[in-house]
């Protein structure tokens, strides 16, 4: 396999596995609408075309000519997904459908499916990927669990190879900055902007940060695996409080926080770590970066930003 469509591509984590992707040797279209990616985060040698999931048509001519496609695209934020819940669907949802109809006429080998540690929908440390009896606690979580089940069961039928990833809460440069993703993101340009940071809770609830390179090298695992058919947990297994996420940031900007605190919202999990062996045993991938070894990049890549005048101004939540 040596073509790749990336759905998404100039978002966050999209933009990055394409990089990786033609480093190593393939030829990579990226397909994303704009409204979260960015235009600058897009590599120069990859084929850019602006456009919707919704895009039937479009998607056809995309998939008929590559071998593997990473679906990144999506609307992810959970707090939003409780408002606009017919917006995320449509992204979500009818956005994965209309490609998996696109894949029954393609020549694509295999599906790479950006699924979500939102699919689960009650507390735990150590959680497994059997460990969703109780319905997700967002409209968001709702849709990547439904996504998930539409391509592990109609790519066998095409005879296309699929794999679903269960993204923990990554963090890296180039992360969009938004109101209510990237916890990381939002506290550095927060402070870099002289704002309180604002957090939700007490500030103790626990997340399972995991660095996007490691979600890079998950999704190229899930390129060669054989355990295909199935999803996997991608994450390190240890916990990061909130009030420890502030204190990195703050402690590499060199600055004092003193967070504003609200009241804990209900589509939110106190705590949360992922049981990541079965990710370890059949795709033979580990979490290599810890958070406090590389929070500093992050600080330094907005630090940068902020000298060149280019910081979102959005307020931490």
């Amino acid at each position: 396999m040596k073509s790749a469509l990336v759905t998404g591509g100039a978002g966050f984590i999209g933009s990055h596995l394409a990089d990786r992707l033609l480093n190593e040797g393939f030829q990579v279209t990226i397909l994303d609408d704009l409204s979260m990616g960015v235009r600058d985060n897009i590599p120069a040698k990859a084929t850019f075309v602006e456009g919707s999931l919704l895009d039937r048509e479009l998607l056809g001519r995309l998939t008929a000519s590559v071998d593997v496609v990473f679906h990144e695209a999506a609307r992810v934020s959970i707090r939003e997904s409780v408002k606009h819940f017919r917006e995320d669907a449509r992204t979500n949802v009818e956005g994965t459908l209309n490609l998996l109809d696109a894949l029954r006429d393609s020549s694509v080998k295999r599906l790479v499916f950006a699924s979500s540690m939102g699919v689960y929908g009650k507390d735990g440390v150590g959680v497994k990927e059997t460990d969703t009896d109780v319905p997700p606690l967002s409209p968001y979580g709702v849709g990547k669990l439904a996504g998930e089940g539409y391509c592990l069961r109609l790519c066998p039928e095409m005879g296309i190879d699929c794999v679903a990833l269960r993204y923990c809460n990554t963090y890296g440069p180039r992360q969009t900055p938004t109101p209510y993703v990237g916890v990381t993101t939002i506290f550095i340009n927060a402070l870099l902007s002289g704002q309180q940071p604002t957090i939700y809770d007490d500030g103790e609830q626990i997340r399972d940060y995991v660095y996007v390179g490691d979600i890079v090298e998950a999704n190229m695992r899930a390129l060669t695996t054989t355990a295909v058919n199935d999803f996997y947990n991608v994450g390190t297994g240890v916990g990061v409080s909130v009030n420890q996420v502030l204190a990195g940031v703050a402690s590499h900007l060199g600055v004092e926080a003193k967070p504003r605190y609200l009241p804990k919202q209900r589509s939110e999990l106190r705590a949360f770590t992922a049981d990541v062996s079965k990710a370890a045993e059949r795709l033979d991938f580990r979490a290599r970066h810890r958070f406090e070894d590389r929070v500093g990049e992050v600080v330094d890549y907005w630090r940068a930003r902020a000298t060149r005048g280019g910081l979102p101004g959005f307020r931490a939540s």
